[in-house]
């Protein structure tokens, strides 16, 4: 089977990898001189199955209220001139209630720890190197309210079987010892000790040269211009003014999956949310993190590689506009100070990209109503944290496999059917 994907970054090359070894020929075109050169690029370096929560929560309509106002919010909102914006936000905030919520991020940790566990045999099989850490994720709480809100998460971990540590402030300090240097007023956290850490974009190109001796073709500097479609079925795609036909054909080309689906029909509800990161060189080690840290009043992660530290969160609705806001670095290098200050901060290198990312959280991953066209995307925040596992699953439904967890509620459908 002769097979097309649409997009290089870790979903595509995940993807890829997969079905390459299981016999199908596979092409990828990606408009970059190379793999992981956008999303996958900067991320914030987690693979944290246990925090796959959906930005859609009970408590978003009225944090959302009070971020629009303050200085370091997690959270802008800039008018970007589309419709989409505002129909793609009512959906959000449709999501945010309970029930709603314990359905999405049940969906999510679902993919995130089958995930995890396919990137731990990804990584005894063919020994990849990308900084890895499996030191688990610890999530700082500042407030007495993100305390009594910890509850909904962990029983959600609970229902799901995923192991947790609730943590007062001197367990804080022997999850993570630098804590003892920070200034910051923690009054607790929560400990998720099967996470893990890693640079994606190592991991990506890696991964990539695997897929090359598997025979995969990698086609870059190519920018795809349509998709062509005759009734139910894609018979090619145009990509620098050439068509290229396949069996099949995978679209994960993150946020801008929605402008080519439109074109056939297909309504993606999959927003370009804007995050930055910093890249700092480690210069203390007694003040760097051992893993990966999340603080929760800012959304902020911070992350142990080798000899760096990742600093990435917040989130921009302002359509595709990537440029580098001061503001943002500010805020970034502000909460660092405040945990761990033993980075080189003032040559840190400023990143931002666009997440793409479903008003309920949970990825699109399968098929459409074109009997050879399938997505895998829409993953927003935790595209790292489930690519593996969303390779592996768009496989199995490509090449027509029993597919290792269930795959309810993952599909286009779940909008459709609305």
């Amino acid at each position: 089977m002769k097979i097309i994907i649409l997009g290089g970054g870790v979903i595509g090359v995940c993807t890829a990898y997969y079905l390459a070894k299981n016999g199908a020929k596979v092409t990828v075109i990606e408009r970059q001189s190379n793999v992981s050169e956008e999303t996958s690029f900067g991320n914030a370096g987690q693979i944290s199955p246990g925090y796959s929560t959906p930005w859609a929560a009970p408590s978003i309509p009225a944090k959302a209220m009070k971020w629009l106002f303050q200085k370091h919010a997690p959270l802008a909102i800039r008018p970007d001139g589309t419709s989409f914006q505002m129909a793609w936000m009512r959906q959000m905030l449709a999501n945010c209630n309970s029930d709603a919520y314990e359905v999405n991020k049940e969906r999510m940790m679902r993919i995130s720890e089958y995930s995890r566990d396919c990137i731990r045999a990804l990584r005894d099989e063919i020994k990849l190197n990308y900084e890895h850490r499996t030191g688990g994720t610890l999530q700082l709480f500042r407030k007495p309210a993100q305390l009594e809100a910890m509850q909904l998460d962990t029983k959600v971990l609970d229902e799901c079987g995923v192991p947790y540590e609730v943590l007062d402030k001197d367990g804080l300090v022997k999850a993570e010892p630098a804590l003892a240097h920070a200034t910051a007023n923690l009054l607790g956290g929560l400990r998720l000790p099967n996470d893990e850490t890693g640079d994606c974009n190592l991991f990506t190109k890696h991964l990539a040269e695997h897929c090359k001796a598997l025979g995969v073709e990698f086609k870059f500097n190519t920018v795809i211009d349509e998709i062509i479609a005759d009734n139910q079925k894609v018979i090619g795609v145009v990509a620098n003014g050439e068509t290229l036909e396949a069996d099949s054909y995978v679209l994960a080309l993150g946020s801008y999956s929605r402008k080519l689906a439109q074109n056939l029909g297909l309504d993606l509800p999959v927003y370009p949310v804007k995050g930055y990161s910093l890249t700092i060189d480690i210069i203390d080690e007694s003040r760097a993190p051992c893993s990966t840290v999340l603080d929760e009043t800012y959304k902020i992660a911070i992350t142990r590689f080798d000899n760096r530290i990742r600093v990435g969160g917040m989130a921009e609705l302002s359509g595709f506009d990537k440029s580098l806001k001061p503001a943002r670095r500010k805020t970034l290098e502000m909460v660092t100070q405040d945990l761990f200050d033993g980075g080189d901060l003032a040559n840190a290198k400023f990143w931002t990209g666009l997440r793409p990312m479903t008003p309920d959280g949970t990825p699109i991953i399968g098929a459409t109503k074109f009997n050879n066209l399938f997505i895998n995307t829409g993953h927003g925040t935790l595209g790292w944290t489930m690519a593996c596992g969303s390779g592996k699953l768009l496989n199995d439904i490509v090449l027509g496999k029993t597919a290792e967890i269930s795959l309810e509620g993952l599909n286009l459908s779940r909008y459709t059917k609305k």
